[in-house]
């Protein structure tokens, strides 16, 4: 026993001094994170993080030591300093809350910042939400979700993409956020790591700092038409790589992988064993062919949908998940713990929402982003078409623009539009939504013309 006592004073005293300098590496982090705000600069630095796993590489290898350990004990320690320096990060949410604040003082504000359809949902939603009660939808009941609804999606799903999908392959979530939180939280572990390809809508990067998962980040750019290269991802896969997000038709930029690129990355994907976490709520919005995941029948892959754009269902709250019956199993014993179930007579009108035809919202959000092109084009901003989705991501050709400061400017005239770095290291572009009628869109974009005139 003396022995085990000398050896756990000794333990205790490596923990004491390391908890000592991590509290001193957090306050160094915290330095570096408000020159790096004051300096327009990105949070992240993969080229640096990459130099620094190849010097641990090389230590561990010389004392022998286990890599995959160093490693998971790095990204902690990588993860902690993104927390710190990413706290002040503005988002499309950040400007949406201040805009309600204003609209609470009687401020109007027109809506560009969040990607909330203006339209109503289906009519048959109407009488679905009279019928709850009547059919008694208000008890507990599967955490998986109402079988028949369950059924409904599956036969749903399997018509639409012409794949073979059974009802044990759904999860109904209160939203397709939850879907991502569950799969990232039940499917990785602290350490493990996770590739996302920038821009990004900002969930993925949330959930896995909360998780203790890596971000590994893919940049791409606007010169390459939003298009990751193959090598880029190759460059950042290790024995800790766990899972790659994707999500096409693309939010914020509206781009759709080429089929030839989307193949490439699920073949490397499935060569390493990942999993293929794709979020295709924008499915509907799609201008240009587009594959889904499912059509590639990899095990490793889930799928996350949602009612809220292509059925309007926002506030209804109510998406669900594609995967295989082993994945759905484990992501359902999660989701138990965090809420029992999703609201039944939610379940039941989103299953009658599955009858109606929603073809014409596509039509019409395609109509308002040539009407935001045309607009983007004559204010002479930077933009790639979009292929899918509801959104123009533009660069803003200004000296010293920072999007964050615009957007929050913005807000005093009227406008609310979201700042582009909430979606990876673009602080010179902004997110504009097509979600309102084509008036409300052209007086907006009357009001970030003079703005900008303005500030010429």
């Amino acid at each position: 026993m003396s022995e085990i006592n000398e050896l756990r004073s000794k333990m205790d005293e490596i923990t004491i001094k390391m908890i000592s300098m991590l509290k001193n590496r957090t306050e160094i982090a915290k330095k570096i994170g408000e020159i790096k705000k004051n300096s327009g600069m990105g949070v992240t630095d993969e080229l640096r993080e990459d130099n620094l796993r190849k010097k641990i590489i090389s230590l561990c290898k010389e004392i022998n030591f286990d890599e995959t350990i160093a490693a998971k004990f790095l990204n902690f320690l990588l993860n902690e300093s993104v927390k710190v320096q990413y706290n002040n990060k503005q988002t499309h949410l950040s400007i949406f809350l201040k805009a309600k604040s204003l609209e609470l003082e009687g401020k109007k504000i027109i809506h560009m910042e969040v990607g909330e359809p203006d339209f109503l949902p289906p009519p048959i939603v109407k009488k679905a939400l009279e019928e709850v009660y009547d059919k008694g939808f208000f008890k507990y009941g599967q955490a998986k979700g109402l079988p028949p609804f369950r059924e409904s999606l599956a036969q749903f799903v399997s018509k639409k993409f012409g794949v073979d999908i059974k009802q044990e392959n759904i999860m109904v979530n209160p939203g397709a956020r939850f879907g991502i939180f569950t799969a990232i939280n039940t499917l990785l572990n602290p350490g493990d790591e996770l590739i996302v390809i920038e821009p990004a809508w900002p969930a993925y990067k949330d959930c896995a700092l909360y998780a203790g998962v890596k971000i590994r980040t893919i940049n791409t750019t606007l010169e390459n038409n939003w298009e990751p290269s193959i090598s880029q991802i190759e460059q950042v896969i290790n024995s800790n790589t766990k899972m790659i997000a994707l999500n096409y038709p693309n939010n914020p930029t509206g781009k759709v992988l080429p089929k030839k690129l989307q193949d490439e990355i699920v073949n490397l994907a499935i060569k390493n064993k990942l999993y293929i976490l794709s979020d295709e709520i924008y499915s509907q919005y799609a201008y240009v062919d587009w594959t889904s995941i499912l059509c590639y029948n990899y095990k490793k892959s889930v799928i996350t949908q949602s009612f809220s754009k292509s059925h309007a269902m926002t506030g209804f709250r109510i998406g669900y998940t594609i995967a295989h019956q082993d994945i759905i199993d484990k992501l359902s014993k999660f989701a138990a713990l965090c809420l029992t179930n999703v609201s039944e007579p939610i379940q039941h009108i989103a299953m009658r929402a599955l009858e109606a035809d929603t073809s014409n919202n596509t039509n019409t959000i395609q109509k308002r982003l040539g009407l935001l092109a045309r607009k983007a084009k004559e204010l002479s901003l930077d933009f790639m078409a979009p292929e899918g989705a509801m959104y123009i991501f533009a660069r803003v050709n200004q000296q010293g623009f920072d999007g964050v400061q615009f957007a929050n400017d913005l807000l005093d005239k009227g406008l609310a539009v979201a700042p582009g770095e909430g979606f990876g290291d673009y602080k010179n572009f902004i997110r504009l939504s097509a979600c309102q009628n084509e008036k409300i869109l052209t007086d907006g974009m009357n009001i970030l013309t003079e703005y900008m005139r303005d500030k010429q």
